[in-house]
């Protein structure tokens, strides 16, 4: 077993004993750092959830290389190098590749019985040591680099890492049992039992009877819902507190507000890990590295995970022609059994994040500065049901076209009205699959994500609201592309309903049961964001047909329906328009867009497209399931050279 011995300086050849002196004297006394740079480290470090030596690190104070050394020698530590003394055989069944990773661990020999591991961090070792399975409580340590050690895992584990990213759920709660086959045969025995009831049902017309009437009654719940939403934003009855300013500075380290204690003792600020899923991203790719180098939070507990398919040659040469910084790296997703999905790229990469809070960005992303911060702010007051918080997603190209205004404006109105009056009702929320933030232990508890669901995130929110976990609302805004080409728009559009089928479907395999977990409210709740969602859409064209009666155009409705049910039948329809109405205005009202008010009227022009984008799914649900429709990225200006310094700052969301 090779040993790395630390660098020949008259500082550093110092005797064995000095490994036995306090940390941050010997850091002094080897001559890695200056007094006033262990001061401020000591300094973060009594709020932050760092290291002494990942604060000076990543301050750029201290090299690997030299911390490594330093690290083998204060410890009494061998440094192994893996590519010249690869682990042996007999230890590779000791620890699973998930802990392997979760804790930055390798088995790598034995000395008789007792085992030999070889960690990349070796300022955790007491955490590790406790983590360890009872019979591995004697191991011996040795250092390696981490890099070369997550490289091993994922060679030599690579079939069971991509086959435990794509099963992590539960089958009971994943649409992985979707075969083209079994989708299709299970839509024709549908069909063909509503012909043959509809054929032998002695009342005429029962068939336009009950397609019309659920058509009415799904609109009145989605209509309730947006009225509750304008009560909700012109009567609010009560307003949150502000949050205070949460800026760190290098002269003044960013700290959680004295009152904010966790079972007595003061929080500290904890490190967040956000995986960015990137996949033909070349377009892009340099603006985001651009935009995250502008966050303000502190480099020593962010870990930002840019998840790359194994395939995407496109997106790793842009990648490898960028300098990275050392908070910023990559994982490369092997190809599996042919599905390329975002949850299963995330699934795998969860096991490489090092932080306790595990959030998402998109792409095309342009986070708030201080989003992170606000994060944190957050968590740190929350109760232990608040699994996961959601960001409030706006467009930084809203007047590229038309497409953009109509999609800037529906945006607004959910994130800005609907979901805040989600929580206040107490449904369930469906997440967003980007700026979402979860407490580690939660997602991992739930399996992560459905690697075969294409809407992973709305699924991931009934999942969680199912095993009793709450979802809250943050004031801070992330701004993204607002997807302006219509055939584009389309693709994007039926994806996400093709997922609200399959979430649908899955859920209520069991209904009694999903009433149980769930409860009256929010099992109700569930039926209105999904089942009325995707009725609404696809059953569209009977609202029309009724639009039409409504100025006198001809329909079936009208021969049949006595003169009062058409009153009832067209005043529905009015309310809900004018309640839409409404609801956008006030959406443009508070996003602070008031060039968007005329195009509320072009509105009605634009769900259309949704109704399209319902029917390509409904076909793809049948014939390809699992088919992620991908959105390119990076098609406008604003996607390129959108300038973050006044837009993206957190503001007060009416949430």
């Amino acid at each position: 077993m090779g040993t790395t011995q630390l660098h020949e300086h008259p500082r550093r050849s110092a005797p064995q004993d000095k490994a036995r002196l306090p940390l941050a004297r010997a850091l002094i006394d080897y001559g890695l750092v200056t007094p006033w740079q262990l001061f401020f480290a000591l300094r973060c470090q009594s709020s932050w959830n760092a290291t002494l030596t990942e604060i000076l690190a990543a301050q750029g104070w201290v090299t690997d290389s030299d911390l490594n050394a330093f690290k083998a020698h204060s410890n009494n530590l061998r440094q192994v190098d893996l590519a010249r003394t690869p682990p042996s055989k007999d230890t590779a069944d000791l620890l699973t590749p998930e802990f392997c990773l979760k804790h930055s661990v390798l088995p790598w020999a034995k000395l008789g019985t007792t085992a030999i591991l070889v960690t990349g961090r070796a300022d955790h070792l007491d955490d590790l040591r406790a983590a360890l399975p009872n019979d591995q409580k004697d191991v011996l340590f040795a250092l390696a680099d981490e890099c070369q050690l997550q490289d091993h895992l994922t060679l030599h584990h690579r079939r069971f890492l991509t086959n435990a990213a794509e099963t992590s759920v539960a089958d009971r709660d994943s649409c992985r049992g979707f075969t083209k086959q079994a989708a299709l045969q299970k839509c024709l025995l549908v069909g063909l039992a509503f012909l043959l009831f509809f054929a032998a049902c002695p009342i005429p017309n029962m068939g336009l009877h009950l397609l019309t009437w659920w058509t009415v009654v799904t609109l009145i719940a989605a209509t309730s819902l947006r009225v509750a939403a304008l009560f909700r934003h012109l009567w609010p009855t009560s307003r949150a507190p502000p949050v205070p300013p949460l800026r760190w500075t290098p002269a003044a380290p960013f700290t959680l507000p004295a009152h904010l204690t966790r079972n007595g003792r003061r929080a500290r600020l904890p490190r967040i890990s956000m995986m960015v899923p990137l996949l033909h991203e070349t377009e892009i790719a340099s603006a985001l590295i651009r935009r995250l180098t502008r966050l303000s939070y502190p480099r020593a507990l962010l870990d930002v995970v840019l998840v790359l398919e194994e395939n995407d040659n496109l997106t790793q040469d842009t990648i490898a022609r960028t300098r990275l910084p050392r908070w910023m790296r990559v994982v490369e997703v092997p190809a599996g059994s042919g599905l390329t999905t975002k949850p299963r790229a995330l699934n795998y990469a969860l096991p490489f994040c090092r932080g306790e809070i595990i959030g998402i960005w998109d792409a095309e992303d342009a986070p708030a500065p201080d989003q992170l911060e606000h994060v944190a702010y957050h968590f740190a007051h929350a109760t232990p049901d608040v699994a996961c918080l959601q960001g409030v997603l706006d467009y930084y190209n809203p007047y590229t076209n038309w497409l953009s205004r109509c999609f800037a404006i529906e945006y607004a109105a959910w994130f800005r009205l609907v979901l805040p009056t989600l929580t206040r009702l107490g449904f369930p929320v469906p997440l967003g699959g980007t700026t979402l933030f979860l407490r580690r232990e939660v997602i991992e508890e739930v399996g992560g994500w459905d690697s075969h669901n294409v809407t992973e995130d709305a699924d991931l929110g009934m999942r969680l609201a199912r095993r009793g976990y709450r979802t809250e609302l943050i004031n801070t805004i992330t701004q993204e592309e607002a997807n302006c080409r219509p055939i584009a728009w389309v693709r994007q559009r039926s994806r996400w309903l093709k997922g609200y089928m399959a979430t649908y479907l899955v859920h209520m395999r069991s209904p009694r049961q999903l009433l149980r977990e769930l409860g009256p409210r929010q099992f109700l709740g569930f039926q209105v964001l999904f089942l009325c969602t995707i009725s609404q859409f696809l059953l569209a064209p009977f609202l029309w047909l009724l639009w039409g009666a409504a100025f006198g155009l001809p329909h079936p409705m009208t021969d049949i329906l006595s003169h009062n049910a058409m009153l009832v039948l067209v005043t529905t329809l009015l309310l809900s328009g004018t309640t839409n109405g409404a609801l956008w205005i006030a959406a443009a009202h508070i996003s602070n867009r008031p060039r968007l008010y005329p195009w509320v009227l072009s509105m009605w022009l634009y769900f259309p497209l949704a109704t399209l984008a319902a029917y390509k799914g409904l076909v793809e649900m049948l014939v390809a399931p699992f088919y992620w429709d991908k959105t390119s990225h990076g098609k406008t200006v604003e996607a390129i050279d959108h300038d973050l310094s006044a837009p993206t700052k957190s503001k007060q969301a009416d949430s």
